[in-house]
């Protein structure tokens, strides 16, 4: 199958484009450059287009008639995303919009959109299903789910299967791909750490008074190559009704500690651990309940154990140094 990759370059993007070609896809990437690099494109099929731009968008599709469309492109700081609202109203619903218009003259089979665990807020339900409270705290999840329901309710029109998955923790890398994670600003908690214990520098945890058992934050963290699996048992299950919302985690969680002590260990270095006052807004506990999508499409995650996720985070780093 042919199918377009928004965001191809991205750090989850661009292991998901080795993983649709490994299954046997063919994966055409499509991305602005905005936040990422023309090289971790690698060889595949490359269109530097906006997605605001649908005309351009229009051409892609005419050219390359992909049958499948996975969705990644878009802003994913929460942060930044209460201090520019606008950019992420316009980058994660308005240019939805515009693939979405598109797609109504060059229809494709299936569309997957690559969504958040961020749409259900500050919820106390641990491990959470779909089925709970969708209550965004901030104008990242609120979009996010916006575009959810603009999907979901047009792809019937459209003639499209939609399906999104709401992404937990992505962590990890795969080194032999050559792609891991590389933000500018990095805000995701494994490489900071990394960072940090390589050069000696003290890391600040926001709060170890948490009720969990060592008192700092849990997270559910899903290796990149298991979230990029998932992409492609869903984008080929077509007998997977239209219209679903899937979590995307492992049904564990690890607390910030854990996830330093790993790091550590891996290295072989102490880390110096500072505490600073909770964060406004950060949740005790988010662990995913992935069994849903276990049950339609038999996906689970394989790789996703702190020990494995860590360790492949840390031999991407040695790569790049």
């Amino acid at each position: 199958m042919k199918v377009l990759v928004t965001g191809g370059t991205g750090y989850i993007g661009a292991h998901v484009v080795r993983g649709l070609a490994q299954a046997g896809h063919e994966p055409i990437v499509v991305d602005d450059l905005r936040a990422s690099k023309r090289e971790r494109a690698g060889d595949f099929p490359f269109e530097q287009v906006s997605l605001e731009d649908t005309p351009a968008l229009v051409d892609v599709f005419a050219r390359h008639r992909p049958e499948g469309l996975v969705h990644l492109a878009g802003s994913i700081s929460v942060g930044e995303s209460v201090r520019n609202p606008e950019l992420y109203w316009q980058n994660n619903l308005s240019a939805g919009a515009s693939l979405l218009l598109a797609c109504s003259r060059h229809p494709v089979r299936a569309f997957l959109f690559s969504s958040t665990a961020a749409v259900y807020g500050d919820t106390d339900v641990s491990p959470i299903p779909e089925s709970a409270k969708l209550q965004p705290t901030a104008p990242y999840g609120s979009s996010k789910l916006a575009f959810e329901r603009l999907l979901h309710g047009s792809a019937p029109s459209l003639g499209i299967r939609s399906a999104a998955l709401r992404y937990f923790n992505a962590a990890g890398a795969h080194p032999e791909w050559g792609v891991g994670e590389a933000h500018d600003p990095e805000e995701h908690l494994i490489p900071r750490v990394i960072e940090a214990v390589v050069a000696g520098r003290p890391l600040q945890v926001y709060g170890n008074d948490y009720p969990t058992p060592d008192g700092t934050c849990v997270r559910d963290y899903i290796h990149v190559t298991d979230l990029a699996a998932a992409h492609v048992q869903v984008i080929e299950a077509d007998e997977l009704e239209s219209g679903q919302s899937f979590n995307c985690g492992t049904g564990t969680g690890n607390s910030v500690m854990q996830v330093i002590e790993q790091v550590g260990k891996r290295l072989g270095k102490e880390p110096i651990v500072e505490v600073s006052a909770r964060r406004p807004g950060d949740p005790a506990t988010l662990v995913a309940d992935p069994s849903l999508l276990r049950s339609k499409v038999g996906w689970q995650a394989r790789h996703s154990s702190l020990e494995e996720i860590v360790d492949s985070a840390v031999g991407w780093a040695q790569a790049r140094s």
